[in-house]
């Protein structure tokens, strides 16, 4: 029923914004002396134009790399892909052979491309591969299920296909499932066992310094989650009757952590778009472009990412069990590890990525080590001005003493 409610308000105001997006460049036309008042006009067609979400993968619009002084072109090529997700690799043309690294974007509502910048910065000098999760409504049913198990079964099928010798960087909440995958490789001595693992920012034990979403997760039982945010796909998609915890739901909880910001950030659009300062309206424009393009995930997944991460604290108790298997951290010996956190960090906040040391107990002290970065938030781990200046130098020393 949420669902089907959601698609029927977005049906009703889809003529309007039709409207606004054919009728926006005309009022942009007006005459010189009240070019002001037309662009004004302009400004709040355009607004209303934008007033919509998007259920598909933007691109990553990563067409070339600098690599000392010469460009060289990138093309994204499909190494594995299963129904629900694809290892996707920035190839790049006459380069060298370089560290291979397996980037692991969340399922947490917005697609890989969330993570471009983390991309971009790594490319130069690596070979980037990134899991590029499918929007679950349009995955149809007789395709299975995709749980927590599956998810950690992906990362070990996607390390596979890239072969020894790899390297994996975690970003956010699939840390915990990177860990899990890297502890089953190495207690079944996987020829493909990464070198090393990077986590950054990501939920390994959230009883350390409980952040809002940690208690907004144990504020109520599983079951008040699968009544009310769990729904079924319309009809009109792919993955019709598919349960689903729709990307809309997880959007409108990260919006309304900071909502004075983002109402800030949509006034400050309008006045740009209406005084005609392009540069700051397209910054604005990039970053919501993003943000608003969500997907869904299976309901089994976020079900069972909620209760045995957030609620019952499985891997930092050394409970998960992996298809009725129990996942033993202490197996991991030959894996370096590398966890990073940010200071301001209100998701996944100082103490929750770190506790894997404990975790990983058999590893020799010089093969584990932390860094806290300051003044960030959460997505400034892996964005932005201090992950390419201060963090990603870090990671990729990481990487490279375990070549």
């Amino acid at each position: 029923m949420l669902y089907a409610l959601y698609q029927t308000a977005a049906d009703v105001m889809l003529p309007m914004r039709v409207w606004a997006t054919v009728a926006g460049p005309g009022f942009a036309l007006g005459e010189q002396a009240t070019a002001e008042k037309w662009r004004a006009a302009s400004a709040l067609c355009e607004m209303m134009s934008r007033a919509a979400l998007s259920h598909r993968r933007p691109s990553f619009g990563i067409e070339e790399v600098r690599i000392g002084n010469q460009t060289v072109p990138v093309h994204e090529e499909e190494i594995l892909t299963t129904p629900f997700g694809t290892l996707l690799r920035f190839a790049k043309e006459g380069v060298p052979a370089q560290p291979r690294v397996m980037v692991v974007a969340p399922l947490s509502g917005h697609f890989a491309t969330l993570l471009r910048d983390t991309v971009r910065v790594l490319l130069p000098e690596h070979d980037v591969y990134i899991t590029d999760w499918a929007n679950a409504r349009d995955v149809p049913i007789w395709k299975g299920r995709f749980g927590f198990d599956e998810y950690v079964e992906h990362l070990i099928t996607f390390l596979d296909a890239m072969g020894p010798g790899s390297h994996v960087v975690a970003v956010c909440q699939p840390c915990v499932q990177a860990l899990a995958a890297a502890a089953i490789m190495a207690e079944d001595d996987h020829p493909a066992q990464p070198h090393s693992l990077t986590l950054m920012a990501g939920p390994i034990d959230t009883r350390v310094n409980p952040t809002k979403v940690n208690e907004l997760a144990t504020g109520r039982p599983i079951s008040w989650f699968e009544q009310n945010l769990i729904s079924r796909v319309p009809l009109r998609y792919p993955g019709a009757t598919r349960r689903v915890y729709p990307g809309f739901l997880q959007l409108t909880a990260f919006m309304s952590m900071n909502a004075d910001r983002h109402i800030k950030s949509q006034v400050d659009l309008y006045h740009a778009l209406a005084r005609g300062d392009h540069e700051q309206a397209n910054t604005i424009k990039t970053f919501y472009d993003e943000y608003f393009a969500v997907l869904d995930m299976t309901a089994e997944f976020y079900l069972e990412t909620v209760q045995w991460v957030f609620q019952e604290f499985r891997l930092a108790k050394g409970e998960l069990d992996w298809k009725g298997r129990r996942v033993n951290p202490k197996a991991i010996r030959r894996t370096a590890l590398f966890t990073v956190e940010g200071e301001r960090d209100d998701i996944c906040a100082i103490g929750q990525t770190v506790a894997a040391h404990d975790l990983c107990s058999s590893l020799r002290p010089y093969r584990k080590k932390h860094y806290m970065q300051a003044g960030v938030g959460h997505y400034g781990v892996f964005a932005g001005k201090r992950w390419a200046s201060q963090i990603y130098p870090l990671v990729r020393n990481t990487i490279l003493a375990n070549e």
